[in-house]
């Protein structure tokens, strides 16, 4: 059964109404969520069946893009339809975007406080475990041979030292995926269109003219078809765009984006909430979030029949092995330059091993290792008055 062809029909309102839900209370990260979709539609409620679901999750993971949202929109497709598809995707993102949006207007009225300074000396050496700890894991997940390897070594050094433009990296990576995996002097059939479109076609973003919330519309559309592997992709590319070229954040707040869109409820990518809130307020939080999801719809409703036939085709198959090298590469490089920022003492160094030891030990969630870090910075930050902490 393909995308194509729906089946078991439902209601609107019922399939909004468990988004919603899931939305407001799915902690976990994506394997979490999608877990959960399938005990509860599969199991339960018998929306579809386990072989449906099997593959939305083939499909959804092979689109660039947040994977638990993806399968949301998939399923709400199966079970209401092309337009139940849009309801029940955006009912799944509507308790993020209001969480983060509330926490962005909190922060842009308290961040001149003390206190913030504090939480962010020790919070930052934890955001930099977490995001290599997610790295280790995906790198365990995707990682298969040399080729993908030396990709990814190759993104790391030139995401630190030329702090080359991010899609570049991807489409370079991902060409070379179907050149070594795929059908070497063959044209590129027209199944792998769809894994390259959105791409190529997101370059056009930065040099688009426009109002500020025209270009977090624009920058956040290239953003949410590069997401190649995992939501963390967001961070080098926000990285290399917010700070670097745009301007919009310096690094300090960047980081705080950052903890804030691993702490919440739902994908890494509600990071862009948080940044357009800080950028443009409240219309600029919704500008952004639209941004950032938008691709996952049209990936989804336009792109997933096609690989749902053609998922094996073996262009498609190398240019999404290549990305995904290159989305491990650049989440590295940009572990590296953030860390300069987020670590520059004895304690921060602490804070930042200890945090991957007890991430690599025990299954701590992370709202509880980003909360018990704050308190730490709360605590040691009046006593050592570290000058070199950046201050808003």
């Amino acid at each position: 059964m393909t995308i194509s062809s729906p089946i078991s029909r439902g209601r609107i309102g019922e399939v909004a109404l468990y988004f919603l839900r899931l939305g407001l209370l799915g902690f976990g990260g994506p394997v979490a969520l999608v877990g959960q979709m399938e005990r509860e539609l599969v199991a339960d409620r018998k929306w579809l069946t386990k072989e449906q679901m099997r593959e939305a999750i083939a499909v959804c993971q092979s689109l660039p893009g947040p994977l638990a949202i993806q399968v949301g929109i998939y399923v709400s497709y199966l079970r209401v339809g092309f337009w139940g598809a849009w309801a029940g995707g955006w009912a799944f993102i509507l308790p993020n975007f209001v969480i983060v949006a509330a926490l962005g207007a909190l922060y842009v009225h308290l961040g001149d406080l003390p206190a913030v300074t504090a939480v962010f000396y020790g919070v930052s050496p934890a955001v930099i475990a977490l995001i290599l700890h997610s790295c280790y894991r995906l790198a365990k997940l995707g990682m298969e041979d040399r080729l993908q390897w030396a990709l990814a070594v190759a993104c790391l050094v030139v995401t630190v030292i030329l702090r080359a433009e991010v899609a570049l990296l991807f489409i370079g990576a991902g060409i070379v995926g179907i050149l070594y995996y795929g059908s070497l002097f063959r044209r590129l059939p027209p199944a792998a269109a769809p894994a390259l479109a959105a791409p190529i076609l997101a370059q056009l973003a930065p040099v688009a003219s426009g109002s500020t919330l025209g270009k977090l519309l624009l920058f956040f559309l290239k953003a949410g078809s590069l997401t190649f592997g995992s939501g963390l992709v967001i961070v080098p590319f926000l990285q290399k765009g917010l700070v670097q070229e745009y301007g919009w954040l310096d690094e300090r707040q960047f980081l705080i984006a950052v903890a804030i869109g691993m702490i919440s409820p739902g994908p890494v990518v509600i990071t862009a909430t948080f940044v357009g809130y800080l950028v443009a307020g409240f219309w600029g939080s919704l500008v952004s979030t639209i941004g950032i999801f938008l691709p996952s719809f049209l990936l989804v409703l336009v792109a997933a029949p096609l690989l749902a036939r053609h998922r094996g085709n073996t262009n498609v198959q190398g240019f999404i092995k290549g990305a995904y090298a290159a989305a491990i590469g650049t989440i590295l490089g940009a572990c590296v330059l953030l860390g300069r920022i987020a670590i520059g003492d004895w304690l921060t160094v602490a804070i930042g091993v200890a945090s991957l030891a007890v991430l690599f030990r025990w299954k701590v969630s992370n709202p509880l290792l980003i909360a018990t870090t704050a308190v730490v910075g709360l605590i040691t930050f009046p006593l050592l008055h570290p000058t070199w902490v950046m201050i808003k």
